[in-house]
Order: C-alpha cells, then sequence, then structure tokens
C-alpha cells in the first residue's frame, strides 16, 4: 500500500507537457554509411530503441533534461555523449570501429558512466558469456570474473568472494535493492537465479559509501532483465542440459512495451542429481530451483516507475560425505527448503535539471532446514551416509521417492525455521548540473527483523535498523575526472536476549580518472569502509550444523573499519589491451573464529576474535586481437591475493593465485550469426599461506572449450551453445569448498548444451 501511494501521489504531480522526441542516425564514421541494427538508449531514463535498416532510429515520450545517450553495436567503439531534451533537428551518431568488446553502462556507481568515464573500476559481465562459460549456477559462473571466486558447498550453495573478503562483507544487490538472505553465514547460498537477470557489475573494495555497512569488502550488483523497447514484443524460451549431474534448467519469457506501459515475465525450473567426481557422485549434492520474475512499468515525460517482483524456491541437499550413489534428484535429508520473495519499486521524477530517485523494496525470506532426528517415527531414515550403515541403499532411495511423489513434507517438521523480513529504501537527488560538477545528495536506509520458529536457533530474534545520508561529486576536467564523497551511517540491533547494540560510522571515497599517456589511463582510488558486527558474531553459543564446530560469540565486537587504496592502469590500441590492478585494503578489528583446543559436546570450540589485518594483491591482464585478423583474440589473466593478521597468521579462505588463459575466436556468415568458439586453460597454484585451522591445497589445471551462435530457424533466432568443463576429468580440490576437510573433490567432466529460441 505504501508503495500504491507514493507512486500515485508522483503521477498526480506531474505535469501533462508535449512529448519530447528525438530522431536521429547512426553511420560509420569513417564511411558515412548507415548501420543498422544499432542500440540506442539512454540509460539514466531506461528508455531507447534500435535503428533501423537505413540506421535511423526514433525515441519518444522523453522529459525535459540533459541526459547521456549510449549507441552500441557490435565492431564499433561505443558512442556517449549528453545530450540536452528538448532536441531539435535530427541527431546524426557516428561510430568508430573497433575489434574491442562493447563498453555497456555501469548502473552500480551514481552516474551511469561507460566504463571507460568512471572513476571507479567496476568489472561487468553478461549472464549469457558466464552461461557459455559451461557455469551450472550463477554462484559458479561470478569466478569467470577476475578477483571473484565463491565459497561453495557442492553446486547448489555459493557465497561471492571478493578479493579475499566474503559473507557480511561483500553486499549483494538485486532489482537495485539490498538482498538480504543470511549473508553470515557461508552454508547459504544467494537465492537467485541467473534467468531474468541481464548482467552483473562488480565492485572491488570499499563501497560502505554508496551501499553503507556490509559493503566493506565490495559489491555484488545483479542486473534484471530490461523491458522491452517502445512498441515492441519478445519471447523465448529453451533449456540446457548438465552432463555431470544429468541435470537441466529451462526457462520461459515474454514482454512487451507500448508508449507508457511495459510488462515481463519469465519462469524457471532446474534440478541436478548429485555431480560427478570421476570416482563416486558427491552424495545430497542434488538441488532443485523454481524461480519466477516479473515486472511492469510506466513512463510518461516527467515520471517513470517499475515494480519488479522474483519469487524463488530451492530444495537444497546438505552433502555429509559419500554414501548412496544415485541419479535421484529429490534431495536426501539433511536438505534445506528456502522460499525467498524480493518486491521491489523503482520511480524517477524528473524536474527540468535535476531528477528525484526514489528505490523501495521489501524481501521475505522463509528458511527451512530438515535433518533425520527430526522426521516422524512413521518414515524410515532416508539417509544413508558412511556413518549410517544400518539401512539398505534401495530402501533409502525408494522410501525418499516416496516421500517426494506423495508431497509427504508436511509430515516432517524443520530443525530449524527462520523467517527474515527486511524493508530498505533508497532515495537520491541528482542536483543540477553546476559547471563541472554533478552532484547526488541522498539517505538510505533498512528495517530488518528475523523470527525462529523452530527447534534450533541460527540467531536470536532480533530487530535490525540503519540509517545513512550520502553526498557525492563527480568533477570532469579537460584531462581528469576525480569523484568525492562522504556518508554517516547509523545501526542499530536490538534481540530478545536482551543485546541492545549501536553503531556510528563516518565514511569518505575519492579518486581520480586521467590519461598519462597516449592510450594509457590511470585510476587512483582511496576509499573507507565499515561493517557492523552480525548476530552470529555477537550471539553465537552452540554447536554449528554443517561446520562440525561449537562456536562462541562476543556481545563486546566492534565495529570492523578499513581503508583501501586501489591503483588500476589500462592500456589500449587497435592491436592489444594491457590492464594491471593492485590494491591495500587494511582492516580494523577483523573479525574472525579462531579454535581454543577444547571440545563441548564432542565439538572443538571456536571463539570469534578481533584483530587488524591487511590484504593484498591485484589482477594482471592482457587481451591481444592482432589488426587485421580481428576474429582472433588471445586474452590471459593472473589474479592474487595474501590476507594476514597483524600477529602474523594469515586469515581463512584466502583464494589461491590463479592464471587463466584463452584463446576466443569469433565468426559470421550466411548461416550462423554471432558465433564463437573458444579454448580455456585455469590453472589455480597450490594454497599454502593458510590460517591455523585450514589445511594446505594443491594446485591443478582445468580445460574447457566450447562452441556456439545464432542461427535463423523458421525466421527466428535459435540460440546454441555447447561447452565442455574440465575435459580432462581432473581430480582437484578448491581451497574455498566446503567440503575440502572431508577431502572431498569438486565436479568432474561436464558437458553441457544449450538451446534458446526467440520469437
Amino acid at each position: 500500500m505504501r508503495l500504491f501511494l507514493i507512486t500515485l501521489l508522483c503521477f498526480i504531480a506531474s505535469p501533462v507537457v508535449a512529448q519530447n522526441i528525438i530522431q536521429g542516425r547512426v553511420t560509420e564514421d569513417a564511411t558515412k554509411t548507415s548501420i543498422p541494427y544499432a542500440d540506442v538508449y539512454f540509460p539514466q531514463l531506461e528508455k531507447g530503441g534500435i535503428s533501423d535498416e537505413n540506421g535511423n532510429f526514433k525515441i519518444e515520450n522523453l522529459p525535459a533534461g540533459t541526459y547521456k545517450l549510449v549507441c552500441s553495436s557490435l565492431g564499433y567503439e561505443t558512442f556517449s555523449k549528453n545530450i540536452t531534451v528538448p532536441y531539435t533537428g535530427t541527431l546524426q551518431v557516428t561510430l568508430n570501429t573497433s575489434v574491442t568488446e562493447m563498453e555497456e553502462v555501469i548502473v552500480s556507481t551514481p552516474f551511469h558512466k561507460l566504463q571507460r568515464d568512471n572513476v571507479m573500476k567496476v568489472e561487468h559481465a553478461k549472464i549469457s558469456d558466464l552461461k557459455a562459460s559451461g557455469a551450472v549456477t550463477l554462484a559458479e559462473g561470478i569466478t569467470n570474473i577476475p578477483g571473484v571466486e565463491s565459497i561453495s558447498t557442492g553446486m547448489s550453495i555459493g557465497k561471492p568472494v571478493i578479493r579475499g573478503l566474503s559473507s557480511n562483507r561483500v553486499l549483494v544487490y538485486t532489482q537495485g535493492v539490498r538482498l538480504e538472505n543470511q549473508q553470515f553465514g557461508d552454508e547459504h547460498g544467494l537465492g537467485v537465479s541467473d534467468a531474468g537477470i541481464e548482467s552483473v557489475e562488480v565492485i572491488k573494495g570499499p563501497a560502505s559509501l554508496l551501499y553503507g555497512s556490509d559493503a566493506l569488502g565490495g559489491v555484488l550488483y545483479l542486473n534484471p532483465e530490461r523491458f522491452a523497447n517502445q512498441d515492441e514484443t519478445h519471447g523465448d524460451f529453451g533449456a540446457t542440459y548438465y552432463g555431470n549431474t544429468q541435470g537441466i534448467s529451462s526457462n520461459v519469457g515474454y514482454k512487451t512495451s507500448g508508449n507508457g506501459f511495459k510488462f515481463l515475465i519469465r519462469g524457471s525450473l532446474a534440478e541436478h542429481a548429485d555431480y560427478d567426481t570421476k570416482d563416486y557422485r558427491v552424495t545430497n549434492t542434488r538441488f532443485k530451483e523454481k524461480d519466477l520474475k516479473a515486472g511492469f512499468g510506466y513512463q510518461d515525460t516527467h515520471f517513470k516507475t517499475e515494480f519488479r517482483y522474483n519469487l524463488n524456491d530451492s530444495k537444497l541437499g546438505i552433502p555429509e560425505g559419500i554414501g548412496a550413489q544415485s541419479t535421484n534428484k529429490s534431495p536426501l535429508l539433511p536438505y534445506q527448503q528456502i522460499t525467498n520473495h524480493i518486491f521491489s519499486s523503482k520511480s524517477n521524477i524528473f524536474f527540468k535539471d535535476s531528477s528525484l530517485d526514489i528505490t523501495l523494496g521489501y524481501l521475505y525470506n522463509d528458511r527451512k532446514e530438515f535433518e533425520e532426528e527430526h522426521d516422524h517415527d512413521d518414515h524410515d531414515d532416508e539417509h544413508d551416509h558412511d556413518d549410517h550403515d544400518d539401512h539398505d541403499t534401495d530402501d533409502v532411495l525408494d522410501d525418499h521417492d516416496d516421500h517426494d511423489d506423495h508431497d509427504d513434507l508436511e509430515d516432517l517438521h524443520p530443525a530449524l525455521h527462520m523467517k527474515l523480513k527486511t524493508f530498505n529504501y533508497d532515495v537520491k537527488y541528482h542536483m543540477p548540473v553546476l559547471g563541472k560538477f554533478e552532484t547526488i545528495v541522498g539517505a538510505q536506509g533498512m528495517n530488518q527483523t528475523n523470527t525462529n520458529y523452530g527447534e534450533e536457533t541460527l540467531i536470536p530474534n532480533a530487530t535490525t535498523n540503519d540509517i545513512g545520508i550520502l553526498a557525492m561529486s563527480h568533477i570532469h576536467f579537460d584531462k581528469m575526472d576525480i569523484q568525492l564523497g562522504a556518508r554517516f551511517d547509523n545501526r542499530t540491533i536490538s534481540s530478545e536476549d536482551d543485546l541492545d547494540k549501536t553503531y556510528n560510522s563516518f565514511n569518505g571515497a575519492a579518486g581520480i580518472k586521467t590519461n598519462i599517456a597516449n592510450n594509457t589511463s590511470l585510476r587512483l582510488n582511496v576509499a573507507t569502509g565499515f561493517r557492523a558486527p552480525n548476530l552470529a558474531e555477537l550471539t553465537s553459543y552452540g554447536s554449528h550444523e554443517g561446520t562440525n564446530r561449537f562456536e562462541i560469540g562476543d556481545a563486546n565486537l566492534e565495529t570492523e573499519q578499513n581503508i583501501q587504496t586501489d591503483l588500476a592502469l589500462e592500456y589500449k590500441n587497435r592491436h592489444i589491451e594491457v590492464f594491471v590492478n593492485g590494491f591495500y585494503n587494511k582492516v580494523n578489528n577483523y573479525i574472525y573464529l579462531s579454535p581454543n583446543g577444547e571440545l563441548i559436546d564432542d565439538d572443538p570450540v571456536y571463539l570469534y576474535l578481533q584483530d587488524d589485518a591487511a590484504l593484498y594483491g591485484g589482477e594482471v591482464g592482457i587481451h591481444y586481437h592482432p589488426h587485421p585478423i580481428h576474429w582472433l583474440h588471445f586474452e590471459s589473466s593472473f589474479e592474487t591475493v595474501t590476507g594476514k593478521q597483524d600477529t602474523g597468521d594469515y586469515l581463512p579462505l584466502i583464494p589461491a593465485n590463479n592464471f587463466k588463459n584463452t584463446i576466443r575466436v569469433e565468426f559470421e556468415n550466411n548461416w550462423i550469426k554471432k558465433g564463437f568458439a573458444f579454448v580455456k586453460l585455469s590453472s589455480t597454484l597450490a594454497q599454502k599461506q593458510v590460517s591455523a585451522f585450514e589445511t594446505h591445497t594443491n594446485g591443478y589445471n582445468l580445460l574447457s572449450t566450447g562452441f556456439g551462435g545464432d542461427f535463423q530457424v523458421f525466421n527466428n533466432t535459435l540460440n546454441v551453445s555447447i561447452t565442455g568443463s574440465n575435459l580432462t576429468n581432473k581430480q582437484y580440490i578448491n581451497h574455498l569448498s566446503r567440503l575440502k576437510s572431508d577431502g572431498i573433490y569438486n565436479i568432474g567432466r561436464n558437458i553441457s548444451v544449450g538451446l534458446t529460441y526467440k520469437i
């Protein structure tokens, strides 16, 4: 109701004025010939179109003001220019030929710049490209981005790691709102499907200035699928088969847009059996996921709004060892049953020289965990691990199938049942441009409650409230751009255990981007961030299921505060691109778990402690695309991070150093469009810099290959992608796998085949 009233008031307040229309033509700079089917888009307005076969385009219903226009087409350098609306005459857009990738608009930073214009270095990747690399899940796909890894529990559960920091130190945004899904636990996944997500952006470093607490280590920003362009309707359906897990993921989508209204909907279903390591299948790594995403939008000349909804329902097996060998896709006990609802509303009010952005979100996360000892007596034991040998494997599988087929889950009572409800808001005012200054001021906040209903308790019932105010300016000079900002935050936590805490923090950021030589740019950023202790760190006292340890929290833990310096150098010409990124991250009051040598209930005791720490490292890469052989690409990168406490001890869960080398070709002819093929070798080095309770991990090499493209079938486009990962069937253990302590290998060879038909 609150979202509806706000939208209604904004709509009523919107003045009725004549439509503003921009017409133009897209041509090649050198030959002046037309460029058909170029994408012409206003990022701030989220409105655009496609040029016709003669290069002409028309965009209607635009608000008055100055906005950045972006035009892109494959094989050309992306065009970007500020356009003042209303615009008289015909806009001439000229594109220069280029063999580099088309640049995308960065949404996770507030000024909606192309990467080349952005002061802060942000990694951008299309979900379609991550899926084409053979990734089974979103959590696995993001590990293809330099500096990003994932703490995994099998294939279904993954937590992003950015330059060695994870869990509550990395914030995830989806649909423009903060995603809250038990961020503190590495055994709790994101609860988001990659279906209906267009791209992902990664801020690698403190982003507390933009997003508040928990963005101390960085931000993973998921951009939802765009609405159709005006007066267009599109539909598609597709499926991908994964040979290793004998799994299939399928989805279907539809979207349409008129002059003012727009709508989209997408549904997906995924089912996977236990993954195969070559010698055995890892029992109970199977999972099922159902996902629905829908959106509705409206826009006139002074106002636009959109509502989005995402329902994700997942049933995830929790592996505890190697037991029954099966390709059944219904999880055994123990398993997680998670339902995640995300409601979001984003509205923009456009004034003559400024604008107001209002984003509201409500998230409802319902988590249930089922275990053997809570099964009723009229059901046989469904679990068959090494330490439960008194049950026949066939009986286990038959009993489980009976539960699944007859929907007997209502007879099971969750050992753990917690509901997490989060309301958050983000209000930003884009002030009128003053000379070289673009300035944004804003306020953000969150109200969160968690309530337990099961016998086990992850964290006590509590209420968390955040509020923050910020100001940020982008200053344009002829040869450089400067960005400055400051922010103040307040967080209060109140629990039923009489825990009442208040945390305050002031943070700032400063950055500069300049060209230091021909084709060479430099970015230097210094930023601070903070993270308030979470409820698990403050209140834990008991055995943590799935980790085999007894955790004891400390109510007196202080706020983590960090300062990070980032340096990024880039060189580009028509043949080669080179980048060097380095960072040094000093974290005061770093919170970590440490064993004290005692046992409680046969579990080792781990205490939450604090110490100052530092993380440092970076990424180096080269992209060689020899001219005129523009279809051939050689890409190579190296990433490294080291994390140490001031005592000299290494931090836990630091990813191993990694090399990636790729040969990629792109081609088109009369029967295939956007064709591609690649061969990639990923070389992960041994990780010997481990914390006191970790073990070393050996290095390994993984070989992958793939090819695909678009074909015309019945006058529509059929996209085909065939990928093989870990082709040598290498048996290896990733250092960030939660199954590492049991000596369980990661996934073996996997061949995937994907088909998508667009209508």
